[in-house]
Parts: structure tokens; sequence; C-alpha cells
């Protein structure tokens, strides 16, 4: 097979499975961002380890799953108590363990990586848990198609009529004209599914389409920086013709984050 055949192969693959577990109902959900949190955190250390200290697995995966169960699991622990004791038992656990003479940069490391992908992936669970306007399902579906066609808009912009870098120091692929056709097409797709799937006005939906496609565009440029320090092209490759999760995820995720942010301070959820 081709490069192409085996990227849609294993895209088409991906995407039945991800349907398969949200048709399950919450605990497919549950168990699907189980799976990708532990999988993104271990790309994550791979990729720590390159950008000059390696997170400890000791810490990050312990944290990095409190942090994405702790706005609907563990809602009933104080995040500050989790951050008190990932402060205290982190650091002081490279005084008795190997790596004491980087202590403070791969605690950093940890913690920077726990939050990186616990929060977005924890915010996808309060999406789900917490929506009464729509359907949990439908405002990650939404979400995800919007990100989905951002990023397949960029891409093919870009290739055929990108003229002026985007950011070229860190991803020199990037255009400016690709980033506007991924904004350009995230929009619509989002003011459609928040009115016709969520019930929102057409004024929030468009504002979540215009916040999302930027948060988007960040996303992607923020794992591209981190791969390029360390000097890898893709953050694993379990993912055939596509890398690896956080090569897909890395759009996704601060995406989450905002929208979650504007739906609950504005009562939209």
């Amino acid at each position: 097979m081709g490069p192409l055949t085996v990227r849609v192969l294993s895209g088409v693959l991906l995407v039945a499975a991800v349907i398969g577990l949200i048709a399950v109902g919450r605990a497919g959900v549950y168990l699907m961002v189980v799976i990708v949190a532990g999988i993104a955190l271990w790309e994550f250390r791979g990729l720590s380890g390159g950008m000059g200290y390696r997170a400890p697995g000791w810490l990050l995966y312990p944290l990095g799953g409190v942090l994405v169960f702790s706005g609907t699991l563990l809602a009933g622990i104080p995040l500050q108590a989790v951050l008190g004791v990932a402060l205290v038992v982190g650091l002081s656990g490279f005084l008795v363990l190997p790596g004491g003479g980087q202590a403070l940069g791969r605690w950093a490391m940890a913690l920077a990586g726990a939050v990186y992908v616990g929060v977005p992936l924890g915010y996808s669970l309060m999406l789900y848990d917490m929506a009464r306007r729509g359907p949990g399902w439908a405002w990650l579906l939404v979400i995800v198609v919007a990100v989905a066609v951002s990023d397949a808009a960029a891409l093919l912009v870009g290739q055929r009529l990108g003229r002026h870098p985007f950011f070229p120091s860190i991803s020199p692929k990037k255009t400016v004209e690709g980033a506007a056709a991924g904004l350009a097409c995230c929009v619509p797709v989002m003011w459609l599914g928040g009115v016709l799937l969520l019930g929102l006005a057409p004024w929030h939906a468009a504002a979540l389409g215009v916040l999302a496609g930027i948060a988007a565009q960040a996303g992607d440029l923020v794992e591209s920086q981190m791969k390029r320090l360390a000097g890898v092209k893709d953050s694993s490759r379990l993912i055939p013709g596509h890398g690896g999760f956080l090569d897909r995820l890395d759009s996704l995720l601060f995406p989450l984050v905002v929208v979650f942010l504007y739906a609950s301070y504005l009562d939209l959820l």
C-alpha cells in the first residue's frame, strides 16, 4: 500500500474507533479519554527527553491522571492540594532518586506535561458531563469536526496557495494563507453545529468558532515547537501515516479549554 492509502486507512479506523466508543455512552467516552491521555503523556515524556529534561514517569503519569479527572470523578479533591503534593513529593523525591542534578528541570517538565495533556482532556469530560443545553457528545462532536475541518483547510490551502511563512522558526511549512483558511473554515462549522445541535445563539456560536479557530492554530504551533526543540518530526509512530497521538491532538487541546471556559462563564452549557 502507498503512503496515502495507509494514511487514509489508519485515519478511517481511528475515526471508527472514536465513534464506537462515543456510541457506548459515558463509559466509552471515559475509556477513550483514559487511553488517549495515557498515550499522549507517554509521547510527551519522550519529547521531554529531547527537550533537555526527561519528565519522570512516577510524577508525570499520576499527576496527569489526576488532572484529567479533577473536574469530574475527583472533583471533591481541591486542586490546590493536588499541586501541593506534586510540589512537595515531586521535588523531595529527587533527594533520594536518580537524576537529582536535574531535579528542578525534570520536575517542571513533568508538571508542564501533566497540565498540557491533563487539563484539556479534563475539560472534555466536563463538557460531556455538564452540558445541559445539548447532549455532551454533541459538544465534543462539534469541536472535533470544526478543528478537523480547520486543520484540513489550513493544510490544503497552505500547500497550494501559501506564499507567506507563518512562524517559520517553529514550523517552516505553515503559511499565513493556510492559517487564515483554517480560521475561515472553523467559524462556519462551529456556527452551524452550535446553532443546530447545541441551540446556541448565532453570535455565541460565531464567537466560539473564532476562539476555537485561533486556539487550534496556537495548539498546533505549540506542539510543533516541542518537536522542533526535541529534534523529531513526529511525537511517535503509533498511527501509520499520521505520526503520534499528540500530532493529531495538538490542534484540539486548546479549543477544548477555550470553548469550555467561554460556555461555562456565560452559562451556555
